[in-house]
């Protein structure tokens, strides 16, 4: 019997994981099979570790493996930048207080990229007193406190994810961040690549989208 078992957790810890089905639309849908982001990495972290208990990181196993192929680029690209995604969504999907989107495992939040006063990369403080980050809000030029957002550094990651889609067959849909905003990131050398191929919000959303950017990406879902 004791043999019996041990084959039983010998395979169940090599079985494959199942694929994430996602249902309708992001502002109307649910998750089969939803799969956590690793809390960090080499170059990124979680928003927050009570957000991870309580299940709000979950997102599709496709749109999972988009953002680390994405964060392993960046190793390369930019070796010296650090990087923090924020809300995702529920392992079940569904609602997702207070966003109206985050439905079905497709939509992400990462928080901007920044330096501090010396130029140098540091994750954007996010902490219970200021909403995890959702409270802070940057000038016209996006500054705030010692921080600056990092356009370059947003930059690559954004391309970054772009390339990482279409190797997997997906695409992004939209990105959502601030219009005011959006001509420091166009600036950059990946500017070009950015107005060519990534969809940006025009119009203010019902939030600034200034301390953060959002990404809703395209994966076959059922209806």
């Amino acid at each position: 019997m004791k043999y019996l078992v041990y084959i039983v957790l010998f395979y169940s810890s090599y079985a494959p994981a199942l694929e994430s089905i996602c249902y309708g639309s992001t502002s109307n849908g649910r998750l089969e099979n939803g799969v956590q982001l690793p809390s960090k990495g080499n170059n990124f972290v979680s928003y927050s570790k009570t957000a991870e208990i309580l299940g709000r990181t979950y997102v599709h196993s496709k749109v999972k493996e988009i953002i680390l192929a994405s964060y392993k680029s960046l190793e390369t690209e930019m070796p010296t930048k650090v990087y923090k995604y924020a809300e995702t969504g529920f392992k079940e999907g569904g609602k997702f207080s207070p966003h109206k989107t985050h439905q079905n495992g497709l939509s992400v939040d990462f928080m901007v990229p920044v330096v501090n006063n010396k130029g140098k990369s540091e994750h954007l403080p996010t902490h219970i007193f200021n909403k995890f980050g959702y409270a802070i809000e940057f000038d016209k030029k996006g500054h705030y406190k010692a921080y600056s957002i990092d356009y370059e550094a947003m930059g690559a990651h954004i391309v970054s994810l772009h390339k990482s889609v279409k190797e997997r067959g997906a695409k992004i849909w939209r990105v959502i961040f601030d219009p005011e905003l959006q001509p420091y990131l166009f600036r950059t050398k990946y500017g070009k690549y950015l107005k060519t191929h990534i969809n940006f919000s025009k119009k203010r959303s019902w939030v600034r989208h200034d301390e953060h950017y959002h990404v809703d990406f395209i994966v076959k879902c059922l209806k």
